[in-house]
């Protein structure tokens, strides 16, 4: 039966067990638990770099782009991880796309997440748009579909509680570098997800091991992890990764679909293209000045750090580093 134009659906935390055979509550396995409860800030660090890769046919035709980017951040004076991650191209040149922003604890709990999809034919556009939000112990989400003049919307809340080892669009992408990294996955890694209808279901992550792979001319040893995601209505959705020693992405695929994404140039390669010149800021008057000026900004900003909070000291050191960063950067000409 069709949903009417502009109906909102509320399921509540009892959709945990809604659906017409009352489904049993769907919970993560203790090995995906134990998994999160494991992860070391060391090893976050090593994944905060940016991911980007080409969208390809059968055929080999160029069809988009896939880029993946992780920072720390702060979020309500909290420090977090910030994944950003987008797919665009074209359908029978129609322009279609994916947008996924997500704010992560330490240990992957979803805290935010914005997802939205889209295919904007000439005559019949498909808009999907996903807010998930953790608010007063519940994850309230909304999401909005619209096809065409068509607007449905629906409104769902689970208690954070029945959440633990919850995976998403975004986080698993986290997950997976993670995972790549230590180049190993645990057996019976079952998270828990949502599916297109926002009923909790099953996601199992399993082991494809190593194998080669040619990236840009050369053939390097790849890891492969492959995510199954379960739904209450549909067909389960199995993607396939293959990641470098260093978790950078090389291959990603949905299973059964004729489009790829590759990794066309590994990031040694693009670091050596770029030369940096050092400027000799001693006889510059006006790079001298500028770095005069940042050592008085930051050594304000050092005064005023020893009277915060640990989460607010977090976020000003934050700030301090991406401040620095972005200003050495600015210190080079390419």
């Amino acid at each position: 039966m069709e949903t009417p134009l502009e109906e909102e659906t509320s399921v509540g935390a009892s959709a945990i067990n809604a659906g017409p055979e009352h489904r049993e509550e769907l919970k993560a396995s203790d090995q995906a638990l134990a998994f999160m409860a494991s992860i070391e800030p060391a090893e976050l660090q090593k994944c905060v770099f940016p991911d980007s890769l080409v969208t390809v046919s059968e055929g080999g035709r160029d069809l988009g782009k896939f880029t993946v980017t992780v920072e720390f951040a702060c979020r309500v004076q909290r420090p977090c991880l910030l994944l950003r991650a987008q797919s665009q191209g074209a359908i029978d040149d129609a322009p279609c796309g994916t947008i996924v922003t997500v704010y992560l604890s330490t240990d992957l709990e979803v805290l935010e997440e914005d997802y939205h999809e889209y295919v904007k034919l000439e005559d019949h556009s498909l808009d999907k748009r996903c807010h998930m939000v953790q608010h007063d112990g519940q994850m309230v989400i909304n999401k909005v579909t619209t096809i065409g003049e068509e607007v449905m919307k629906e409104s769902v809340s689970y208690p954070m509680s029945a959440l633990r080892g919850l995976v998403t669009e975004g986080s698993n992408l986290l997950l997976m570098r993670l995972i790549a990294l230590r180049k190993m996955v645990p057996e019976h890694m079952t998270f828990i997800s949502f599916d297109q209808g926002l009923y909790i279901t099953h996601t199992i992550f399993s082991e494809l091991g190593l194998k080669q792979l040619e990236v840009d001319g050369e053939a390097v040893e790849v890891f492969g992890v492959e995510r199954t995601v379960h739904s209450v209505e549909d067909s389960p959705t199995i993607w396939q990764c293959y990641f470098l020693d260093d978790g950078h992405l090389a291959n990603r695929v949905q299973v059964g679909s004729p489009v790829t994404m590759r990794l066309l140039q590994l990031p040694s390669h693009l670091e050596k293209g770029f030369e940096k010149i050092p400027l000799v800021w001693e006889e510059d008057m006006q790079m001298r000045s500028m770095l005069l000026d940042r050592k008085v900004k930051l050594a304000i900003i050092t005064d005023s750090l020893i009277s915060l909070t640990v989460p607010k000291q977090y976020c000003v050191l934050s700030s301090i580093s991406s401040y620095s960063l972005n200003q050495n950067m600015n210190m080079y000409v390419c």
